[in-house]
């Protein structure tokens, strides 16, 4: 099928391109930074909040399906009003396009940022965290993901012919970052795992690139399974941590002392069920098959 993603130069993007690719799907990446697609991916340089450059990249793409990555990727990385800005304005954007334009179905990046964790008071009301949880951003990353969500849900109601869904990526890890390359946050996987404290800021959460690659191409080849205007988690089914975190979430962050023990089985700190029963997707990669420290331990 003909589909259409945004932002697909960045760190998830790429493996987007080519997990649809490899898949048979006809791919057109839409960003505002020119790159080299992948082998057989259409590329448009283009800025998808001007609007006549957005109906001219939906026209010649004539998407049936979108797949919308493109916005601001971190917290902080910009001043909190411009997050805000683009981050919303570009979903609403791009989703009310691609239901415009006969897509039947259009899913959008969201984060695990959005339950709010990383405060003093945040306290869980039980783990691992589900798509059910109450969501409590406090930053305006967080919140912009939120608004994603609630804009997902409102697009939903105007249509019948669109399927619309949020994915939740977790800390995605890059095929190079498993091989020592900086991760987003400019420490290594191996760094990560030998200093509890630097995971611990994302609640040891995180994801292969193209396992996400993988379920954000299962919703839009299966818009049969999904419940529009719904949310999936997309995350590895272990922590990025050599052992249980049970007692690592209890030191680092006190207030999930109640429910850490949960977690007292291997268990991540959020749940990918919903992904796994509703869409059948098996994330494959982890840190102990993609990393030396995982090999040799």
């Amino acid at each position: 099928m003909r589909v259409l993603v945004t932002g697909g130069s960045g760190r998830l993007g790429r493996s987007v391109l080519s997990v649809l690719a490899d898949r048979g799907h006809q791919v057109t990446s839409v960003d505002t930074a020119p790159a080299t697609p992948p082998e057989g991916v259409a590329a448009i340089t283009a800025d998808l909040l001007d609007a006549p450059a957005r109906e001219q990249a939906f026209a010649r793409a004539a998407p049936e399906a979108v797949i919308h990555l493109a916005g601001i990727a971190v917290p902080f990385a910009h001043p909190d009003v411009r997050t805000l800005q683009v981050n919303t304005g570009l979903a609403w954007a791009v989703l009310a396009s691609a239901i415009e334009h006969g897509a039947h179905s259009a899913v959008a990046a969201s984060s695990p940022t959005v339950y709010g964790y990383n405060t003093p008071s945040w306290t869980p009301r039980y783990l691992p965290l589900d798509e059910d949880h109450p969501v409590e951003p406090w930053h305006a990353y967080g919140l912009s993901k939120a608004i994603i969500e609630e804009t997902v849900r409102s697009l939903a109601r105007t249509t019948d012919t669109c399927v619309l869904s949020s994915v939740r990526p977790g800390y995605v890890v890059a095929p190079e970052e498993w091989a020592g390359a900086t991760t987003q946050q400019g420490h290594t996987i191996a760094e990560r795992l030998t200093d509890p404290a630097l995971a611990a800021g994302s609640l040891f959460n995180y994801v292969d690139a193209r396992d996400a690659a993988t379920l954000f191409a299962l919703v839009v080849e299966h818009p049969e399974r999904v419940r529009s205007g719904a949310v999936y988690n997309a995350v590895a089914g272990d922590p990025l941590a050599p052992g249980p975190v049970d007692t690592l979430m209890a030191r680092l962050h006190p207030t999930t002392a109640p429910h850490s023990a949960s977690l007292a089985d291997g268990r991540a700190v959020f749940s990918n069920e919903r992904a796994r029963t509703e869409l059948g997707w098996e994330p494959t990669r982890t840190w102990r098959s993609e990393t030396r420290e995982g090999r040799v331990g």
